[in-house]
C-alpha cells in the first residue's frame, strides 16, 4: 500500500516548541507513531518535507531513527524548514553510517511502487508579483519535476508529491502545474500549510488534476492511504 504525510517537524534534539502552530500539536510524536500503526511493513509512506527541525544531519539523527523506526518504506522530499538537507550522496551515506534502512530520497528522481510513478520535488511560492529570485528558483523547481516524470517512463499512474503547495489563495504555480500536466499527472499532495493557513489551501480538482493537502496537522497526525 501507498501513504503520505508532510511537515512532520520532529525536534527531539532541536529545541523547537510546536504550539506556534497550534494546541494539537501537543506531544504530536506520539501521535504520529500511533497514527503509522495503520502501515504495514511491506507499505511505502512519503513523507513531504520537513521532516526535521535540526540544523545538521548529526543534530538529526534522533529524529531520523524516529522516522526510520515507524513501519514500512519512507521516501522524503525536502522542505523548506529542513536545513540539514546536503546531496543525495551525502544523506545516503549518514544513513548507511548510522544504521537507517528505511528512508530514501526523492530528488530528480522517481520511485516505482505497484506499478504507480512516485515523483515530486519542494516546490516553491511567492506572494505578490514574483521577484527576479522567485523566478529562478521556480524555475528550477520546475525543471526537477520534469526530470523526476521523465524517469517515471511509461507508468500509467502518475502521482506528484510537493512540499509548497502548488494553489494557495491567489497564489497559482503555474510552471509546476504545466509540468504535471504535459505529464499526464492528475493526483497531487502537498504539505507545508498549517493551522489558520489552511481554509486557504486548495482541495480539489484543477485542470484535471486533484490536489490535497497532507500536512500532519492537516491529517490528524494519521498518514493518508492513497493505494
Amino acid at each position: 500500500m501507498l501513504w503520505t504525510i508532510g511537515d512532520l517537524h520532529l525536534s527531539f534534539e532541536a529545541d523547537k516548541p510546536m504550539d506556534v502552530f497550534g494546541p494539537e500539536w501537543a506531544g504530536h510524536a506520539e501521535k504520529l507513531k500511533k497514527g503509522f500503526k495503520l502501515v504495514s511493513p511491506g507499505d511505502t509512506t512519503v513523507i513531504c518535507g520537513d521532516l526535521t527541525w535540526g540544523m545538521d544531519m548529526k543534530s538529526c539523527l534522533s529524529d531520523f531513527r524516529f522516522i526510520d523506526a515507524l513501519p514500512g518504506e519512507k521516501l522524503i522530499i525536502k522542505g523548506n524548514h529542513d536545513f540539514w538537507w546536503t546531496t543525495v550522496g551525502k544523506t545516503r551515506a549518514f544513513f548507511a553510517e548510522n544504521g537507517v534502512k528505511t528512508i530514501d530520497i526523492i530528488n530528480n528522481n522517481c520511485f516505482i511502487r505497484e506499478g504507480t510513478a512516485i515523483c515530486g520535488t519542494r516546490g516553491w511560492m511567492y506572494q505578490g508579483s514574483p521577484s527576479e529570485h522567485d523566478k529562478k528558483l521556480m524555475s528550477r523547481e520546475a525543471g526537477r519535476l520534469e526530470t523526476s516524470l521523465r524517469a517515471s517512463g511509461d507508468a500509467e499512474r502518475k502521482l506528484v508529491f510537493l512540499h509548497y503547495p502548488p494553489i494557495f489563495g491567489k497564489f497559482y504555480a503555474s510552471e509546476i502545474i504545466e509540468v504535471m500536466l504535459r505529464y499526464g499527472v492528475r493526483e497531487c499532495f502537498y504539505g507545508h500549510i498549517h493551522g489558520p493557513g489552511r481554509p486557504f489551501a486548495f482541495e480539489g480538482e484543477d485542470r484535471g488534476i486533484r490536489y490535497k493537502l497532507i500536512s500532519a496537522d492537516r491529517l490528524g497526525f494519521i498518514p493518508l492511504k492513497i493505494s
